[in-house]
């Protein structure tokens, strides 16, 4: 059976693996074992910790597949929420403006687009550090992944910021490497993209802020191929993009500060899975006795103890969500026990952009 739960210290050499194998690298999931075990001892005191509003907190999820032959079973895919994306340091982003240039002597009036330095995005709660072993992407399996985090999210409100972001990895070409890096940071920073992303992964990204300018870069003077890379994600992240469009997410006015990749945002009470979760009181039956039902994500009520699988959405006539012997012993739940259910549908993606960012 495969279930999400909290990560452990024994999982740490299948997150370096997770970390290597990732496509593109990610910046907040560095194939390195020090800044790993500092993230996992991060993600225990997190989950352990007394929390009345976000702040420096991690929470690092895991998928493990319980049938395999280890004593704590096959370590398949990891996932982080960081409370408040600036708690630390400030969070950069370019946010993407509109000048306008006029001219009444000359009759002349321009609207040039520009990318502007913003950390704006440093209060928002970040949905990060996501990685899946590769015979699972692309499958509900990584929805389970993906969205057992806002399952958590869902139960927890106190811990995170009203407003969620995802920052998508950006478009590299054939030979890995980044246009946008290529027109812009590389003149600042004179190394590639791959080397400051790994950079950026191991130590503090202060040296954004310290060596980035501070002001607004005018698009026109960008190479074409930077500019057509601006919100464009990698092409292996087109269907997480997706999914989390129909989740509720809207493309934000930010992009990655290295790439160029898209930053969604969403108001956490407009998700889909915040809005479609509800309670109901377990009864436990053998499977040949369950109604033919949807999937759905079902998710017990332990913090530290947290759990997500995905099960039948069957629920009796009196409202009690009817489970087997194994799924409520994965969950550690027994008859009578609340547990959070939402269905693992989701709605059509609109690909808008957010009002708000206007």
């Amino acid at each position: 059976m495969l279930i999400i739960r909290p990560v452990e210290p024994a999982d740490l050499p299948a997150l370096e693996a997770l970390a290597g194998h990732a496509t593109p690298r990610l910046t907040n999931l560095p194939a390195h074992r020090e800044r790993l075990e500092e993230r996992v001892a991060h993600s225990r005191a997190s989950f352990a910790g007394k929390v009345d509003f976000p702040g420096d907190e991690h929470y690092t999820f895991v998928l493990v597949d319980t049938e395999a032959e280890t004593a704590d079973g096959a370590v398949l895919g990891t996932a982080t929420v960081r409370a408040r994306a600036g708690a630390s340091e400030a969070y950069y982003t370019y946010r993407q403006e509109t000048l306008i240039h006029a001219s009444q002597q000359l009759n002349v009036r321009r609207e040039v687009q520009t990318l502007a330095l913003s950390h704006e995005v440093s209060e928002a709660s970040l949905l990060c550090a996501m990685s899946i072993a590769p015979q699972y992407r692309g499958t509900s399996v990584e929805s389970l992944l993906r969205r057992a985090r806002l399952m958590f999210v869902a139960q927890y409100p106190e811990r995170f910021s009203d407003v969620l972001a995802v920052a998508f990895p950006g478009y590299l070409d054939d030979d890995g490497v980044s246009p946008f890096w290529e027109s812009i940071g590389r003149h600042f920073f004179a190394r590639s993209y791959q080397e400051m992303n790994h950079i950026a992964g191991v130590r503090s990204k202060s040296f954004i802020a310290e060596v980035m300018p501070q002001f607004p870069l005018y698009l026109p003077l960008l190479t074409p191929a930077a500019r057509a890379a601006i919100g464009r994600e990698h092409p292996g992240h087109e269907r997480a993009l997706s999914e989390m469009l129909a989740e509720g997410f809207v493309r934000s006015r930010h992009v990655d500060i290295f790439d160029g990749g898209p930053v969604v945002k969403a108001e956490r009470s407009r998700l889909a899975t915040v809005r479609g979760a509800a309670w109901h009181p377990v009864r436990i039956r053998p499977q040949h006795a369950l109604p033919d039902a949807e999937p759905a994500l079902i998710a017990n009520q332990h913090r530290e103890g947290f759990r997500c699988v995905i099960a039948q959405y069957a629920l009796s006539p009196t409202g009690q969500l009817m489970l087997t012997d194994e799924h409520a012993e994965q969950l550690g739940v027994e008859k009578g026990r609340a547990v959070l259910a939402a269905p693992l549908g989701l709605p059509a993606a609109e690909d808008a952009l957010d009002e708000g960012e206007m």
